[in-house]
């Protein structure tokens, strides 16, 4: 039995360059790399030297924090280089993969018979463990924590994002044994969103799960939307998150043994030529897919996710460890005459000042990068509570976490929050405020503070 959740606040981004629902797989990259950068809170500590050889599903380094917290290679190779930055920090590791794979082959555990630590203990040694995430802080999940919860969103609303049931088709195999294994690690329940009258997700005959349907414009298919509307984080409460593909690949490694890095990648945006999806494996090179769709224009922003929480990096870039879309888009480096002047046609607004994006909802955008204004105080408009579907003031947080006001912080319900869930109110900011960033401090310091 399922429950309908409807949203009513919220904005939907129609962009042009949509992938197309065909697969193919992209070329083996020659090198792959993990960027520390996507491990949130993480200090490494190595487990081998640059030069030695390592298996795929090999535990690669450590969490310092946490010596069981172990992370792997998503190939086979030799780690030819550990680039680091200022203090000798970790910032990215690259290996050099072999012609022939070869996996480490982990003995799995009974599904049947097997407790949550032996679970538990099982996908911190083998790898798994950092696709789990947890709220509060947004971080890999504390495993010394019970959740009362787990969250999986498999409804995608993020402009050009991924469909997650085309991406997972023909894998309920595995996805129900992830639920199987990750339903020991809490005493509550598993929640799983899909969209409103989806007949063909493969969670819809999954056991196990409680199951709701969600409607509405974006964020509908952020997980933190749905975590407010069905059980929201109270402080002293811990939930768990994992994104569909994350799911597959637990449900792999519970049932081979076999760390499986492989991704289904939609590669998106107008300028690409032919968007569409590609299977490939997590820190691939994206050149490796990218070229074999082609380019329209010769300057365009390359984003490592979703252009509104992706982030920025360039054809010698590799595809993030948790990312399942690559997104092209124009550069906007240019500036419009009177472009704050004059009536405006083809950009989403959700005021109506001068602007018609509202007389034509369903309408495709060819946006750029280009913000259509500078940095400048907040102006207080209302227009972020049009857009937030959350029992949460969003101007008043912001600002609490600007003035590092801990007390207000944790009143205004940050404990609830991650950056993503600002993303639509940082797009439609007319004083151009970064709140993905100010929320990410926020949390930071929450953390280290109370934490």
């Amino acid at each position: 039995m399922s429950k309908d959740i409807r949203i009513k606040k919220g904005l939907n981004i129609n962009l042009v360059g949509a992938a197309e629902q065909t697969i193919s797989n992209a070329v083996a990259s020659n090198v792959y790399a993990l960027n520390l950068d996507d491990f949130h809170g993480i200090t490494p500590k190595m487990l081998i030297k640059e030069g030695e050889e390592i298996k795929a599903g090999e535990p690669i380094f450590y969490n310092k924090n946490n010596e069981d917290m172990h992370f792997v290679s998503p190939v086979s190779g030799e780690l030819v280089e550990i680039v680091r930055g200022a203090r000798r920090r970790i910032l990215t590791l690259k290996i050099l993969a072999d012609k022939e794979q070869q996996y480490m082959i982990n003995k799995v555990p009974d599904l049947d018979t097997a407790d949550g630590e032996a679970i538990k203990s099982y996908l911190l040694q083998c790898g798994g463990w950092p696709f789990i995430k947890q709220r509060p802080y947004d971080v890999i999940a504390d495993p010394s924590a019970t959740p009362k919860a787990i969250f999986i969103s498999a409804y995608s609303t993020a402009p050009l994002e991924a469909d997650p049931d085309f991406a997972l088709r023909g894998k309920e195999q595995e996805i129900q044994a992830a639920v199987m294994g990750l339903s020991k690690l809490t005493p509550g329940k598993i929640h799983v969103s899909v969209g409103k009258g989806n007949a063909r997700s493969p969670f819809v005959d999954i056991k196990g799960i409680e199951l709701h349907r969600i409607s509405g414009p974006h964020p509908a298919g952020l997980v933190g939307t749905q975590i407010n509307k069905i059980d929201p984080i109270n402080k002293g409460e811990v939930v768990w998150t994992l994104s569909p593909q994350d799911v597959v690949m637990l449900g792999e490694l519970l049932l081979t043994g076999k760390f499986n890095a492989e991704r289904v990648v939609a590669l998106a945006g107008s300028v690409i030529k032919a968007p569409k999806y590609y299977r490939t494996k997590i820190g691939a090179e994206i050149s490796t897919f990218l070229y074999a769709s082609g380019v329209t224009e010769d300057r365009f922003r390359l984003i490592n996710g979703d252009v509104l929480t992706g982030t920025k990096t360039n054809t010698e870039g590799y595809l993030g460890f948790y990312n399942n879309t690559v997104t092209a888009i124009p550069e906007g480096d240019d500036y419009e005459f009177f472009g704050w002047n004059k009536p405006v046609f083809d950009k989403i607004s959700s005021t109506r000042a001068l602007t018609f994006s509202w007389l034509q909802p369903k309408k495709k955008y060819d946006l750029d990068t280009n913000t259509n204004g500078e940095h400048r105080a907040f102006v207080v408009t209302g227009r972020y509570e049009e857009v937030f579907p959350m029992d949460i003031y969003p101007l008043q947080l912001l600002k609490a976490c600007m003035v590092k006001d801990l007390d207000e912080m944790e009143q205004l319900g940050l404990y609830e929050v991650a950056p993503e869930d600002f993303s639509l109110t940082e797009f439609i900011c007319i004083s151009k405020q970064p709140h993905q960033q100010i929320i990410r401090e926020g949390l930071d310091l929450l953390q280290k503070e109370l934490g």
